[in-house]
């Protein structure tokens, strides 16, 4: 069985990411997942032989803080796998990573397919399903 589709970025961290507790801001979290998640679509957009860019709505955003993040932490890596790929929607799994393997956060999103015509939620197309699952 394929693995999921899964993009993990280093991302450096700035001074106003930071809170006046000296940690990562918890709305700088959502930020991190929306970079990472980006990176796996738009890589994902490139597979298959439609080409297409699929658009997507965020539907839901779940996020368990697990450990603090510092500026002198330098960098998170920020990982995003497809999780789960349902007839309208697909569920990614995130996590941001100290360097040192430690996980800080993690948590899921929930994406709808996105008909900009018609503006509301459209069916995943077999294609885009198989690029989603790997398979």
């Amino acid at each position: 069985m394929p693995s999921p589709p899964e993009t993990r970025l280093t991302i450096p961290l700035r001074w106003r990411d930071m809170d006046m507790l000296g940690h990562l801001n918890q709305a700088v979290y959502h930020e991190l997942l929306e970079e990472a998640r980006g990176a796996l679509l738009l890589d994902l957009a490139g597979r298959g032989t439609q080409q297409v860019h699929h658009t997507y709505v965020l539907a839901r955003v779940e996020l368990d803080y697990r450990h603090e993040v510092r500026k002198d932490h330098g960098t998170v890596d920020v990982t995003v796998r497809v999780g789960r790929v349902g007839t309208k929607s697909i569920t990614l799994e995130h996590e941001v990573l100290l360097p040192d393997g430690t996980v800080a956060a993690q948590g899921s999103t929930v994406l709808v397919g996105w008909d900009m015509q018609a503006r509301g939620a459209r069916t995943l197309s077999d294609e885009e399903r198989a690029v989603l699952t790997g398979t």
